[in-house]
């Protein structure tokens, strides 16, 4: 086996005429935290399915620790641990009933048991709802349940859609806290549409648009790819506006600037003239040089929203606007596991 946990290769996924998922090819080696970025109906949530054997592929290859989910399906579930949208559970179950019950399912017995279901309960934080119906928990800590049963049986795997959805902050920092955690030992891909979830917790980024990859690499690599990167925003008052903008016009290495006013303040980002120049340390020479009344200057690393937008479309056909009922998917000829 290589270092990467999971290796994709080819994949594809049909619905009909509909191609959602069109030739991926992409690994997850042990210690990566893979953001898995893309709009509403970009294939996101299908490849998970086929990743962990809950959808067959249209074509492709995708092997899990080694084993192909195509053939040996249960050996590669073995190993993963699963965090679907909207964190499905049985709502007239406790969490105790029901983290006992996956316990079980994943042939944890008697102490081994109680060990694993205490240890995924402690990181959740789900100590006082342990005896409350599933169905009566806010969405926060039914997301938290479901959590606790994909990291039950310690899997090398892990993979998560949306796993802070519904979590207020301080919620979503432990969850985050506890990503970066078993970070190191896993191999962990997590579904967002949260960019900033990107930078905290993930190692890599993949964006995907119709179906494909439009882009894979680290956090920092895909925010360099802003038109933002290196900019200079400058937020002065309103009467110090129009002196500003001449003096940063006549700086040789600035390009085009951006302006928005409000309250009394005007903010201008300025670009430079040339890609990857540094101006910042010349925009704040200008400016102590003339004593202008400076509310804000900074630097600019980039923005991953505008990164996102310039390689994605809107909003594709949404996934689950898709038939995917087993009759709908017998008459579009497509093959099961089963």
């Amino acid at each position: 086996m290589t270092d990467a946990f999971i290796e994709i290769s080819g994949l594809v996924k049909r619905f009909g005429p509909f191609t959602a998922v069109d030739g991926l090819s992409f690994t997850v080696a042990k210690g990566e935290v893979l953001g898995f970025l893309g709009p509403n109906g970009a294939g996101k949530s299908t490849t998970m399915k086929m990743i962990t054997g809950f959808l067959a592929p249209t074509d492709g290859h995708i092997s899990v620790c080694g084993h192909a989910v195509e053939s040996e399906r249960l050996a590669a579930q073995r190993q993963i641990g699963y965090l679907p949208e909207g964190a499905p559970a049985y709502g007239d179950m406790t969490p105790r009933q029901f983290l006992g019950f996956i316990a079980d399912v994943r042939g944890l017995r008697g102490e081994e048991a109680q060990r694993a279901v205490e240890a995924a309960v402690e990181k959740t934080e789900l100590d006082h709802v342990m005896d409350q119906q599933i169905e009566t928990l806010s969405k926060g800590f039914t997301r938290r349940v479901g959590l606790a049963q994909a990291i039950l049986h310690d899997p090398q795997v892990l993979i998560m859609d949306e796993p802070t959805d519904g979590l207020d902050p301080n919620q979503k920092h432990s969850i985050r806290s506890l990503i970066k955690s078993m970070a190191p030992e896993k191999a962990i891909i997590i579904s967002t549409h949260i960019l900033e979830e990107v930078d905290a917790v993930c190692s890599r980024a993949l964006i995907i648009d119709r179906g494909r990859i439009v882009a894979d690499g680290t956090p920092d690599e895909l925010i360099s790819r802003s038109r933002f990167h290196n900019a200079v925003t400058v937020v002065v008052g309103a009467k110090d506006a129009d002196v500003l903008r001449a003096g940063l016009d006549a700086l040789p290495m600035v390009g085009e600037m951006e302006e928005a006013e409000g309250g009394g303040k005007v903010k201008m980002t300025v670009f430079p003239d040339i890609e990857d120049d540094i101006i910042v340390d010349d925009v704040s020479e200008l400016i102590t040089q003339n004593n202008w009344d400076v509310r804000a200057l900074y630097a600019e690393a980039g923005r991953l929203d505008q990164v996102f937008r310039s390689l994605t479309t809107a909003d594709t056909a949404a996934e689950e606007d898709v038939d995917r009922t087993p009759e709908a998917l017998e008459r579009a000829g497509e093959a099961s596991f089963e």
